[in-house]
């Protein structure tokens, strides 16, 4: 019967605390001392009772996992009855009779440190570990600056190798060139000081001679675990056997000439590996420390691997390296060892009684390192107590498996805090956020609807998508799990319904009733991917799909502009002589000429070109050096609507030259109010809608989904990461439902179809962010807490709507402004996409790489072939667009998500995968030079 078990924690820590005599010393041990002491030991109950204490809880899973990332359990850990107890060996690097290389045994620890001496051949007896400070600091800096893997899930030599080397040149420490050298010599044979083997029949005799001779060694020891156990043959599996309790370090030192720089790697296995090819003795490796470097007078490897094994051997740190989340834990607890050591300074001591001295001193420190084993055992208890609790909080994205259980979790999570969402309100801060996200908000809510508009023959418009926001973005601040998302029309939207209205244009479809078909099809659908809660699908959404679809977007809004603009100067030509009459009736007016106009196209281009640089540039300068940063801050954001102000005004004193202004329709009316009402009768204006295409409607309503479904649910992923320290939390299918199934019912009255629009949540979120004062020079604000309320969301959809009733001014926009903010939504998009730095680099020397995982720590062939694999599948995505297909643009964006999970990882290696499709994108509250909320937004909105 295996031995395993778990402990429930109170049990474990009775059972701990219970026995607390003195152990008895192991006799005939080398006490020597002739450098700094580094001793664990002390009363060994104290410090076995704090560290079973902590084992026991095993059952406590330990790994913190984000709930909105799949990650690993936490590190399996070995079991049993027996205390669980350390073995650590040091292998150096050496050359054997034949002058090959080989890694050999020359240290090993249990408590005590035994050194393999070579002239005897011999095994030192065991004796207290003195090192040099020199060498403690450098371990200190090799975990800083090294390769951290916690809970690498591999049980075998070559794969934890491979994982490692790709871990080191992931955090940059090791070239990719070298990367076959290192795995070649980590793969080196292991050898062992020679020693002869004991028949089963007489190793108890052995170690009942060994123990009357009193020279016990560490393997022997080990060997012989408790002393009320008697050693007898080894037992057949499944019985109980002192190496189930035990669980080793390897760490491996070497110099390699070839290396430009040591390199470092610590890993801490999920499971214990299987030590066939390292250990003489049957003992799982849970620990690897490798280090490996060129010679160098200030590198004294021997010594740093002293140092480092005798750390290991320390059951606290063990405990600590057993435990650790970070890397910044185990840093923690390499000061805690530094804090309980001592350290000689360098005087002669002629009389080994003076000595003697610092034992009082060196108990002392351990009584205060192992002091109140309760109390610290209790915080550990509340600390797995609050991890336990985490734990529990459901993964808004895990599946329930029942009909609606996401759903349901979402609201039993978000509405009991929804009286803190009306209390958090009253903040001066959320009023700034209002006026602000208002003029966010309002900015391309006109652009959009002008152009479609344009798109659309005016069957929705400015005043539809006004109506449109402010409904559908009241509801869901009322309504919503995340009420901080902006909803709003975006590029993919508009880029949709324009094929659309072409579709139903060139097959005799009304296109406004095809809409309400889809919007019905649209709320079936969504209630079913809510009820099978496939919210969880925006997981597979990788960087490389969601740069794809960021670029083609970016890259219409850039097309389109040019596009309207040549319209313009065909409609509008450059000529010496207009025939007929030139426009008399001014420049403010509704009635369009017949004939060209004179400096039209012209002035059009002066207006784009003005409103794009001023928006752009006011933009840069929020991040400039000039003026006070709040003053620089209120320019910076309000930069859309001042370029819309400015040109606009220039456009109305140019009062003898022709420009096509923004369609706005009086107080509320439709935008064509000849060819639709509010309200969309379903069969048709003359019931002669066709009854195949109700059903087959079901297919642009899967596209629209789709649609919706990634920038929404991509947008909730980005204003939730853990960095942003939000506490009230996420409902993916709340929110999903609400938006979706409010846009099905917006089709029914005309209104177009929303989601939630990334870069102006991120701009929200941003703006209701409140920063710590920085604590002395140098240092950086952080967050302190984000006001998670719903009144913003509410007042700025609610004075979007009111913004309807600013006919008389909106009139006055010209078009070719709105193309200037269009142009600039394209431009600006680019610098957060990945896949466009890459595509420079391609007309970059190597040289000129920016410092990014992606072009320092993949080669540079490899990288430019990720990119080009992008690139055809920008070119199929635009000539999909370009065809009478192109309806089906959503539907070949989606398949870029199988291509990058089950092609590209054989074509490219997990590391490089890594470095190029990794969620880097991190929060950007700081006054960095050319940085702003559209690098953390991945898709244009």
């Amino acid at each position: 019967m295996s031995s395993r078990k778990s402990y429930n924690l109170p049990k474990a820590r009775k059972e701990a605390f219970k026995d607390m005599e003195p152990e008895e010393p192991v006799d005939d041990l080398d006490t020597s001392i002739s450098g700094p002491i580094f001793d664990d030991s002390a009363p060994e109950t104290y410090q076995e009772s704090l560290i079973d204490a902590t084992m026991d809880a095993e059952s406590i899973d330990l790994g913190l996992r984000d709930p909105l990332q799949e990650s690993p359990d936490h590190i399996t850990p070995t079991k049993t009855g027996n205390r669980r107890k350390i073995y650590v060996e040091l292998h150096q690097l050496g050359m054997d009779e034949n002058r090959d290389e080989h890694w050999q045994e020359t240290a090993r620890w249990i408590k005590y440190e035994e050194n393999y001496e070579t002239l005897p051949d011999r095994w030192s007896k065991p004796h207290v570990s003195y090192l040099t400070f020199t060498s403690l600091l450098e371990v200190r800096r090799a975990i800083s600056k090294g390769s951290v893997l916690l809970d690498l899930n591999e049980k075998y030599l070559p794969g934890i190798v491979e994982h490692t080397i790709d871990q080191m040149i992931l955090d940059g420490q090791l070239r990719p060139q070298d990367s076959e050298l290192v795995k070649r010599t980590l793969l080196l044979r292991h050898s062992h000081p020679n020693k002869p083997e004991i028949p089963e029949d007489l190793m108890v005799e052995s170690q009942m001679a060994k123990e009357e001779q009193k020279d016990v060694t560490a393997v022997e020891l080990l060997m012989k675990g408790e002393r009320d156990i008697e050693m007898g043959p080894y037992p057949a599996k499944g019985e109980d056997t002192n190496f189930d309790t035990t669980e080793a370090t390897v760490v491996l030192m070497g110099c390699v000439e070839s290396l430009e720089q040591p390199v470092m790697a610590f890993v801490r296995l999920k499971e214990p590996s299987d030590p066939d090819t390292v250990f003489e003795v049957p003992i799982p490796i849970r620990f690897l420390f490798i280090l490996l470097g060129p010679s160098s007078p200030s590198m004294d490897y021997n010594e740093i691997g002293r140092s480092v094994s005798t750390i290991m051997a320390d059951k606290v740190f063990n405990m600590t390296a057993y435990l650790a989340s970070d890397r910044q834990d185990l840093i923690n607890g390499i000061a805690e060892f530094l804090d309980a050591s001592i350290v000689i300074p360098p005087t002669v001591i002629q009389n080994e009684e003076l000595i003697k001295s610092l034992v009082p001193f060196q108990e002392e420190l351990l009584r205060k390192r192992y002091r109140l084993p309760e109390s610290r055992s209790a915080v550990l208890v509340h600390k797995l107590q609050d991890l336990k609790q985490k734990l529990e909080e459901d993964d808004p994205l895990k599946r329930t498996r029942r009909p609606f259980g996401g759903l349901v979790r979402d609201i039993k999570r978000r509405y009991p805090k929804y009286l803190s969402d009306i209390k958090d309100a009253f903040n001066p801060q959320c009023l700034a956020a209002i006026i602000f996200i208002y003029f966010a908000a309002l900015s391309p809510a006109i652009t959009f609807g002008g152009l479609l508009a344009q798109k659309t023959e005016s069957m929705m418009g400015v005043s539809e998508l006004l109506i449109s926001t402010a409904g559908i973005g009241v509801l869901f601040s009322i309504l919503g799990a995340q009420p901080l998302l902006v909803i709003g029309f975006s590029g993919p939207l508009l880029v949709f319904e324009e094929a659309f209205f072409l579709f139903c244009e060139s097959n005799g479809f009304e296109y406004i009733v095809g809409r309400v078909w889809i919007g019905f099809w649209l709320i079936i659908i969504v209630i079913v991917i809510v009820a099978c809660e496939g919210s969880f699908l925006v997981r597979y959404i990788s960087r490389f799909t969601q740069d794809i679809f960021a670029f083609l977007i970016s890259f219409i809004f850039i097309y389109e502009t040019f596009s309207n603009l040549i319209s313009i100067f065909q409609t509008h030509p450059l000529k010496d002589k207009y025939p007929g009459e030139s426009f008399k009736a001014g420049n403010i007016t509704e009635i369009k000429p017949k004939d060209p106009q004179p400096n039209t196209a012209l002035l059009s281009l002066v207006l784009m070109a003005g409103t794009f640089f001023i928006a752009y540039f006011l933009r840069q300068f929020k991040n400039s050096r000039f003026f006070p940063g709040k003053l620089r801050r209120v320019i910076g954001d309000f930069g859309v609507p001042i370029a819309i102000f400015a040109m606009s005004m220039a456009d109305v004193f140019i009062l003898d030259t022709y420009t096509e202004k923004l369609k706005v329709p009086k107080g509320l009316d439709v935008s064509n109010s000849t060819a639709r009402t509010w309200f969309i009768h379903p069969l048709g204006k003359n019931n002669d809608f066709p009854i195949w295409m109700m059903f087959a409607s079901i297919i642009p309503a899967l596209l629209v989904f789709i649609l919706i479904f990634m920038e929404s649910q991509i947008t909730t992923l980005i204003i939730s990461k853990p960095e942003r320290k939000m506490v009230k939390g996420s409902g993916f299918h709340l929110d999903l439902l609400l938006i979706v199934g409010m846009g099905g019912i917006a089709a029914l009255f005309g209104l177009p179809w929303l989601s939630a629009a990334t870069v102006r949540t991120v701009t929200h979120a941003n703006a209701l962010t409140v920063m710590s004062k920085t604590s002395g020079p140098g240092g950086k604000p952080q967050i302190e807490e984000v006001k998670e309320q719903r009144i913003s969301g509410l007042f700025v959809a609610v004075l979007v709507g009111l913004s309807i009733l600013m006919e008389p001014i909106l009139k006055l926009i010209p078009l070719s402004v709105l193309f200037g903010i269009f142009l600039y939504m394209g431009v600006t998009s680019l610098n957060g996409i990945q896949f466009f730095d890459r595509l420079l680099f391609l007309l970059m020397p190597p040289k000129y790489h920016k410092d990014a995982p992606y072009a320092l720590k993949v080669k540079t062939w490899k990288m430019h072939v990720f990119t080009l694999i992008q690139v055809l599948c920008l070119v199929a995505l635009w000539v999909v667009k370009s065809t009478p297909a192109s309806l089906a643009l959503p539907f070949i964006l989606i398949l870029t998500v199988p291509l990058r999970r089950f092609l590209l990882p054989c074509i490219f290696r997990d590391v490089e995968l890594k470095c190029l499709d990794a969620e880097d994108a991190v929060p950007t509250f700081d006054e960095v030079e050319g940085q702003d909320i559209y690098d953390e937004a991945p898709l244009s909105s």
